[in-house]
């Protein structure tokens, strides 16, 4: 069954996430900065804002939490990449959820990839 939560002026979008197991399916809102990973760049680029969030999806574990997220700024220029720590939310951002059982997802290190990637366990 999906789920909807809203997060408050101030949420880290990323932090927010931490605690439960599931999918963000999409998500929507403002964010006052972001902090993006762009592709191939080895850390995160900060961009001031307001930003508006266009798309944002990924998945969510104890054990890590992979989003990746769409944002224009007042001028409509858009941009994306991998959401890390710091993506602070203006207004308001409203995110629908997958939510899954305890346990079903977590992340480990992937040695072809070099990356923490996705585990799926099946009962």
């Amino acid at each position: 069954m999906l789920a909807a939560r809203r997060l408050h002026p101030g949420d880290d979008l990323r932090a927010t996430l931490g605690d439960g197991t599931g999918f963000v399916v999409a998500g929507i809102g403002s964010l006052r900065h972001a902090e993006l990973r762009l592709a191939g760049a080895p850390g995160p680029t900060r961009i001031d804002g307001p930003l508006e969030i266009l798309s944002l999806s990924g998945s969510f574990t104890p054990a890590g939490v992979h989003l990746h997220i769409s944002v224009s700024d007042a001028a409509g220029r858009v941009m994306g990449g991998h959401v890390c720590a710091g993506c602070e939310v203006l207004t308001t951002a409203e995110l629908l959820i997958a939510p899954l059982p305890p346990g079903s997802l977590t992340r480990a290190p992937d040695p072809a990839t070099g990356y923490t990637e996705l585990v799926v366990r099946h009962p």
